[in-house]
Protein backbone atom coordinates (compact mmCIF):
# COMPACT_ATOMS: atom_id res chain seq x y z
CA UNK A 1 0.00 0.00 0.00
CA UNK A 2 1.01 3.40 -0.45
CA UNK A 3 0.91 5.93 1.85
CA UNK A 4 -0.17 9.64 1.36
CA UNK A 5 2.10 12.05 -0.71
CA UNK A 6 3.47 14.18 1.02
CA UNK A 7 3.38 17.41 0.15
CA UNK A 8 4.74 19.60 2.79
CA UNK A 9 8.09 20.17 3.36
CA UNK A 10 8.46 19.89 6.63
CA UNK A 11 7.26 16.58 6.78
CA UNK A 12 9.80 15.42 4.11
CA UNK A 13 11.82 12.46 5.08
CA UNK A 14 15.44 12.69 5.28
CA UNK A 15 16.93 10.28 3.21
CA UNK A 16 20.95 9.72 1.71
CA UNK A 17 22.28 7.75 -1.26
CA UNK A 18 25.68 6.88 -1.66
CA UNK A 19 27.68 7.62 -4.31
CA UNK A 20 31.51 8.23 -5.84
CA UNK A 21 32.38 7.22 -2.17
CA UNK A 22 30.50 10.11 -0.61
CA UNK A 23 26.50 9.98 1.12
CA UNK A 24 24.39 12.85 -0.27
CA UNK A 25 21.69 14.44 2.14
CA UNK A 26 18.44 14.81 0.51
CA UNK A 27 14.53 15.16 1.14
CA UNK A 28 11.90 14.08 -1.59
CA UNK A 29 8.55 15.18 -1.20
CA UNK A 30 4.93 15.01 -3.76
CA UNK A 31 3.80 12.95 -6.27
CA UNK A 32 6.54 10.47 -8.01
CA UNK A 33 7.08 9.51 -11.76
CA UNK A 34 7.64 12.65 -14.37
CA UNK A 35 10.52 14.78 -14.47
CA UNK A 36 11.29 16.02 -10.71
CA UNK A 37 12.57 19.48 -10.11
CA UNK A 38 15.70 19.09 -8.32
CA UNK A 39 16.27 22.04 -6.28
CA UNK A 40 20.44 24.10 -5.78
CA UNK A 41 20.52 25.44 -2.29
CA UNK A 42 22.48 29.02 -1.68
CA UNK A 43 25.62 29.61 0.16
CA UNK A 44 26.34 28.81 3.28
CA UNK A 45 22.98 26.81 3.06
CA UNK A 46 21.39 23.35 3.94
CA UNK A 47 18.33 20.95 3.30
CA UNK A 48 16.38 23.64 6.20
CA UNK A 49 17.10 26.66 4.26
CA UNK A 50 14.10 26.52 1.86
CA UNK A 51 11.33 28.55 1.99
CA UNK A 52 8.28 25.99 2.52
CA UNK A 53 6.27 28.46 0.48
CA UNK A 54 8.12 28.35 -2.24
CA UNK A 55 9.04 24.23 -1.98
CA UNK A 56 5.12 23.24 -1.21
CA UNK A 57 3.36 25.02 -4.04
CA UNK A 58 5.61 22.98 -6.27
CA UNK A 59 5.38 20.06 -4.38
CA UNK A 60 1.40 19.50 -5.14
CA UNK A 61 2.00 18.90 -8.55
CA UNK A 62 6.16 17.75 -8.66
CA UNK A 63 8.14 15.20 -7.33
CA UNK A 64 10.26 17.88 -5.77
CA UNK A 65 14.14 16.42 -4.21
CA UNK A 66 16.69 19.26 -2.66
CA UNK A 67 19.72 17.62 -1.26
CA UNK A 68 22.91 18.87 0.19
CA UNK A 69 26.35 18.88 -2.23
CA UNK A 70 29.22 16.98 -1.22
CA UNK A 71 30.91 18.49 2.52
CA UNK A 72 27.58 20.42 3.17
CA UNK A 73 25.37 19.95 6.09
CA UNK A 74 24.68 16.10 6.73
CA UNK A 75 26.40 15.19 3.62
CA UNK A 76 29.98 13.36 3.72
CA UNK A 77 33.40 14.50 1.94
CA UNK A 78 34.97 18.24 0.81
CA UNK A 79 33.31 21.28 -0.73
CA UNK A 80 35.44 21.78 -3.66
CA UNK A 81 36.65 25.28 -4.32
CA UNK A 82 35.17 25.52 -8.06
CA UNK A 83 31.38 25.69 -9.19
CA UNK A 84 32.55 23.17 -11.85
CA UNK A 85 33.23 20.17 -9.60
CA UNK A 86 30.11 20.89 -7.29
CA UNK A 87 28.23 20.74 -10.42
CA UNK A 88 29.58 17.46 -11.44
CA UNK A 89 29.59 16.65 -7.32
CA UNK A 90 24.94 17.60 -8.45
CA UNK A 91 25.57 15.42 -11.70
CA UNK A 92 26.91 12.32 -9.47
CA UNK A 93 23.62 12.81 -6.74
CA UNK A 94 21.15 12.98 -9.73
CA UNK A 95 22.38 9.96 -11.51
CA UNK A 96 23.23 8.10 -8.10
CA UNK A 97 19.04 8.51 -8.18
CA UNK A 98 18.77 7.16 -11.75
CA UNK A 99 16.96 10.96 -12.89
CA UNK A 100 17.88 10.34 -17.14
CA UNK A 101 16.25 14.04 -17.05
CA UNK A 102 15.15 16.82 -14.73
CA UNK A 103 13.97 19.98 -13.94
CA UNK A 104 16.43 22.59 -11.46
CA UNK A 105 14.71 25.14 -9.04
CA UNK A 106 18.37 27.06 -8.22
CA UNK A 107 18.75 30.53 -6.20
CA UNK A 108 22.44 32.19 -5.49
CA UNK A 109 25.10 29.86 -5.73
CA UNK A 110 22.91 27.08 -6.63
CA UNK A 111 21.85 28.73 -9.81
CA UNK A 112 25.73 29.39 -10.63
CA UNK A 113 26.07 25.25 -10.00
CA UNK A 114 23.03 24.99 -12.54
CA UNK A 115 24.89 26.64 -14.87
CA UNK A 116 28.15 24.83 -14.79
CA UNK A 117 25.74 21.54 -14.85
CA UNK A 118 23.63 22.60 -17.93
CA UNK A 119 26.43 24.12 -19.85
CA UNK A 120 28.33 20.20 -19.19
CA UNK A 121 25.22 17.68 -19.66
CA UNK A 122 22.36 19.35 -21.74
CA UNK A 123 20.91 16.46 -22.21
CA UNK A 124 19.64 16.43 -18.50
CA UNK A 125 17.83 19.23 -17.46
CA UNK A 126 14.26 19.71 -19.25
CA UNK A 127 14.01 23.33 -17.71
CA UNK A 128 15.91 26.16 -15.48
CA UNK A 129 14.64 28.02 -12.96
CA UNK A 130 17.85 30.32 -11.79
CA UNK A 131 16.76 32.79 -8.78
CA UNK A 132 19.22 35.15 -7.18
CA UNK A 133 22.25 34.27 -9.37
CA UNK A 134 24.57 35.89 -12.05
CA UNK A 135 27.04 34.05 -14.59
CA UNK A 136 30.51 33.51 -14.77
CA UNK A 137 32.55 36.36 -14.14
CA UNK A 138 29.43 39.13 -13.87
CA UNK A 139 30.48 42.28 -13.13
CA UNK A 140 31.42 43.04 -9.55
CA UNK A 141 30.58 38.84 -8.38
CA UNK A 142 33.52 38.37 -7.01
CA UNK A 143 32.92 41.17 -3.85
CA UNK A 144 30.47 38.74 -2.51
CA UNK A 145 32.63 38.10 0.08
CA UNK A 146 32.85 41.47 1.43
CA UNK A 147 29.42 41.94 1.34
CA UNK A 148 29.21 38.49 3.36
CA UNK A 149 31.22 39.14 6.11
CA UNK A 150 29.86 42.81 6.51
CA UNK A 151 26.08 41.32 7.07
CA UNK A 152 27.33 38.53 9.07
CA UNK A 153 29.29 40.99 11.49
CA UNK A 154 26.18 43.14 11.43
CA UNK A 155 23.81 40.51 12.21
CA UNK A 156 25.71 39.18 14.94
CA UNK A 157 25.71 42.66 16.54
CA UNK A 158 22.16 42.82 16.68
CA UNK A 159 21.45 39.30 17.56
CA UNK A 160 19.77 38.60 13.78
CA UNK A 161 20.05 35.80 11.46
CA UNK A 162 22.60 37.14 9.01
CA UNK A 163 20.16 36.13 5.89
CA UNK A 164 17.43 39.08 7.25
CA UNK A 165 20.43 41.53 6.23
CA UNK A 166 22.04 39.70 3.25
CA UNK A 167 18.70 38.95 1.61
CA UNK A 168 15.89 41.74 2.23
CA UNK A 169 16.25 45.91 2.43
CA UNK A 170 16.65 47.47 5.47
CA UNK A 171 13.19 49.13 4.97
CA UNK A 172 10.16 48.15 7.10
CA UNK A 173 8.94 45.81 4.22
CA UNK A 174 12.31 44.38 3.97
CA UNK A 175 13.13 43.85 7.85
CA UNK A 176 9.15 42.43 7.90
CA UNK A 177 9.56 40.16 5.16
CA UNK A 178 13.28 38.99 6.65
CA UNK A 179 11.58 37.96 9.88
CA UNK A 180 8.91 36.51 8.42
CA UNK A 181 11.24 34.52 6.47
CA UNK A 182 13.84 33.35 8.73
CA UNK A 183 9.87 31.68 10.92
CA UNK A 184 9.21 29.81 7.80
CA UNK A 185 12.38 27.94 8.28
CA UNK A 186 11.78 26.92 11.71
CA UNK A 187 8.54 24.89 10.88
CA UNK A 188 10.07 21.47 10.41
CA UNK A 189 11.08 20.90 13.65
CA UNK A 190 11.77 17.52 13.81
CA UNK A 191 15.12 15.52 11.49
CA UNK A 192 16.04 18.94 10.97
CA UNK A 193 20.24 19.04 8.94
CA UNK A 194 23.16 18.99 10.56
CA UNK A 195 24.22 22.80 10.21
CA UNK A 196 27.30 23.96 7.56
CA UNK A 197 30.72 24.03 9.24
CA UNK A 198 33.10 27.37 8.46
CA UNK A 199 35.50 25.68 6.86
CA UNK A 200 32.97 24.73 3.95
CA UNK A 201 31.06 27.93 4.23
CA UNK A 202 34.79 29.37 3.45
CA UNK A 203 35.85 27.35 0.72
CA UNK A 204 32.00 27.95 -1.16
CA UNK A 205 32.96 31.54 -1.04
CA UNK A 206 35.80 31.42 -2.65
CA UNK A 207 34.49 29.11 -5.59
CA UNK A 208 32.19 31.88 -6.07
CA UNK A 209 35.36 34.59 -5.95
CA UNK A 210 36.36 32.27 -8.41
CA UNK A 211 33.29 32.09 -10.17
CA UNK A 212 32.92 35.75 -10.55
CA UNK A 213 36.63 36.40 -12.11
CA UNK A 214 36.26 33.40 -14.59
CA UNK A 215 36.28 33.88 -17.85
CA UNK A 216 32.77 34.12 -18.94
CA UNK A 217 30.93 30.92 -20.10
CA UNK A 218 28.87 30.91 -23.31
CA UNK A 219 25.47 31.00 -22.29
CA UNK A 220 23.74 30.76 -26.22
CA UNK A 221 23.86 27.19 -26.02
CA UNK A 222 21.58 26.82 -23.43
CA UNK A 223 18.42 26.10 -25.30
CA UNK A 224 16.42 24.72 -22.22
CA UNK A 225 13.34 27.37 -21.29
CA UNK A 226 14.31 29.03 -18.66
CA UNK A 227 13.10 31.06 -15.78
CA UNK A 228 14.85 34.10 -14.11
CA UNK A 229 13.81 35.96 -11.25
CA UNK A 230 15.41 38.51 -8.60
CA UNK A 231 14.51 41.57 -6.41
CA UNK A 232 16.11 44.78 -7.95
CA UNK A 233 18.29 45.58 -4.80
CA UNK A 234 20.32 42.66 -4.97
CA UNK A 235 23.37 43.30 -2.52
CA UNK A 236 24.75 40.12 -2.97
CA UNK A 237 24.61 39.10 -6.59
CA UNK A 238 23.68 42.23 -8.34
CA UNK A 239 20.41 42.48 -9.61
CA UNK A 240 21.80 43.40 -12.99
CA UNK A 241 23.14 40.26 -13.87
CA UNK A 242 19.98 38.97 -13.83
CA UNK A 243 19.09 41.09 -16.50
CA UNK A 244 22.60 39.41 -17.85
CA UNK A 245 21.58 36.53 -18.17
CA UNK A 246 18.13 37.09 -19.62
CA UNK A 247 20.10 38.98 -22.42
CA UNK A 248 22.41 35.83 -23.04
CA UNK A 249 20.11 32.84 -22.79
CA UNK A 250 17.83 33.08 -25.57
CA UNK A 251 13.80 32.95 -25.11
CA UNK A 252 14.12 33.43 -21.36
CA UNK A 253 11.82 34.89 -19.09
CA UNK A 254 12.92 37.65 -16.81
CA UNK A 255 10.77 39.05 -12.98
CA UNK A 256 12.38 41.58 -11.10
CA UNK A 257 10.37 42.24 -8.04
CA UNK A 258 10.41 45.92 -6.54
CA UNK A 259 11.58 47.12 -3.15
CA UNK A 260 13.41 43.98 -2.58
CA UNK A 261 17.25 42.14 -2.19
CA UNK A 262 18.63 39.31 -3.23
CA UNK A 263 15.61 36.87 -1.23
CA UNK A 264 13.01 38.75 -3.72
CA UNK A 265 11.07 35.50 -4.88
CA UNK A 266 10.82 34.46 -0.81
CA UNK A 267 9.72 38.69 -0.17
CA UNK A 268 7.04 37.74 -2.85
CA UNK A 269 6.70 34.36 -2.25
CA UNK A 270 2.76 34.62 -3.18
CA UNK A 271 3.17 35.96 -6.70
CA UNK A 272 6.52 34.09 -7.75
CA UNK A 273 5.75 30.44 -6.44
CA UNK A 274 2.52 30.09 -8.79
CA UNK A 275 4.86 31.76 -11.65
CA UNK A 276 7.10 28.81 -10.93
CA UNK A 277 4.30 26.55 -11.13
CA UNK A 278 3.03 27.24 -14.16
CA UNK A 279 6.43 27.67 -16.02
CA UNK A 280 7.39 23.88 -14.67
CA UNK A 281 3.94 22.94 -16.04
CA UNK A 282 4.00 24.34 -19.45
Amino acid sequence: MKGPVITSYAKAPARTVSAGGVSYAYRELGPKGGIPVVFFVHLAATLDNWDPRIIDPVAKSHHVITFDNQGVGASTGQVPDSIEAMANDAYTFIKALGHEKIDIFSFSLGGMVAQALVLKHPGLVRKLVLTGTGPRGGKDLDKVIGTTYYDVLRATLTRSDAKEFLFFNRDAEGKQAGRAFVKRLQERTADRDAPISIKAFQTQLKAIKKWGRGTPADLSSITQPTLIANGDNDRMVPSILSEDLHRRINGSELIIYPDSGHGGIFQFHEKFAPVAVEFLAR
